[in-house]
């Protein structure tokens, strides 16, 4: 809820003052026999060879890199927002934390990384690790997720599982490894089919209505248009009851969400530890509140917990889509 073309590595661009290569890995483990050059973002990001300082400013593009093998070319993570992936765990925990939320520009200078990724935008805000032009400006190649550039112009306004691909594509195009890719993708994409399968076959405009309700009480955050909820529910069958609303995380009230009496409700497990952030706070509040305890999702206890992290593109969106197919049973017209 949440390039700039230029040479990869701050120590090529620093090389005449005698900068160290920090631990990199030496060149011929690169694997590109050519530049790799990408439009990001409205952006060009470039680079030489294969990135081997690299840092991820969040969880979702540090998982990314995880799943394609990429711990030992990381310098850097920070903000993470849920448990890392069971599987992923053995790798993360061989990547230095920088920061519990963002890095500052400073901590992410030191880490004299040659690459850095974020998928959300404010990672790169001047209180963070800094813009992406800065960086560039350092030779440091910066990418961000295509979903939220920092001009909405630029950005891809509709989620889609073969967007999220892209932009796995991309990285691992950039660290000469697209085969790795090509098997992530796939896995993903076979769970996809499933969680597909498992659902109930119906028509979208037949399908359960389902309420993604991602954090708040007194004002609840839910999903509109054209974000990974509503991608998901395409995928299921299923129909996203804010689906009409021209904003992805839409401001939401109460009395609006009863008129429209959700059949499932999809609640987002946030490690924030705000109002309505953990599920069971959304639960025990839906449950107490007398326009929401009458719904029918809520006295019927049709509830799904979702990381919230997965409800943003990331590679945890599929985690997302098996749950809510799995629960889907027994909902559909």
């Amino acid at each position: 809820m949440e390039t700039v073309f230029v040479k990869a590595g701050l120590c090529l661009v620093l090389a005449a003052a005698g900068c160290s290569d920090g631990g990199a890995a030496p060149a011929a483990q690169d694997h590109l026999a050519t530049p790799v050059h990408l439009t990001n973002c409205g952006l060009p990001v470039s680079v030489t060879a294969p990135p081997q300082r690299a840092i991820a400013l969040e969880q979702n593009a540090t998982e990314i890199m995880l799943s394609l093998g990429l711990a030992d070319r990381m310098v850097g993570t920070s903000y993470q927002t849920d448990p890392v992936l069971p599987e992923l765990r053995p790798a993360y925990e061989k990547v230095p934390v920088l920061a519990k939320l963002y890095p500052s520009r400073e901590a992410v200078r030191a880490a004299n990384p040659d690459f850095v990724y974020s998928t959300y935008t404010s990672a790169y805000a001047p209180d963070a690790a800094g813009s992406r032009a800065d960086l560039a400006t350092l030779g440091v190649p910066a990418y961000l997720s295509e979903f939220a550039c920092e001009k909405p112009a630029d950005a891809t306004q509709t989620v889609t599982f073969d967007g999220i691909f892209d932009e796995i594509r991309d990285i691992a195009g950039v660290f000469g490894v697209p085969e790795r890719a090509d098997k992530l993708i796939h896995d993903q994409q076979s769970r996809l089919d499933a969680a597909r399968g498992a659902a109930p076959t119906a028509a979208p405009s037949a399908g359960p209505s389902v309420l993604w309700y991602y954090s708040g009480t007194s004002t609840p955050y839910v999903a509109g248009h054209g974000g990974v909820p509503d991608a998901i529910s395409s995928l299921l069958g299923a129909r996203n009851t804010f689906t009409d609303a021209n904003q992805k995380w839409p401001a939401g009230n109460w009395e609006e969400i009863a008129k429209r009496n959700p059949e499932v409700i999809v609640l987002a497990d946030l490690s924030r530890g705000g109002d309505g952030d953990s599920a069971q706070s959304k639960i025990d509040f839906l449950r107490r509140n007398p326009v929401t305890s009458k719904l029918d999702a809520v006295v019927a206890g049709r509830f799904v917990t979702v990381p919230g992290s997965s409800m943003d593109p990331s590679i945890r969106s599929v985690q997302a889509a098996e749950l809510v197919g799995a629960n889907l049973h027994g909902t559909a017209r």
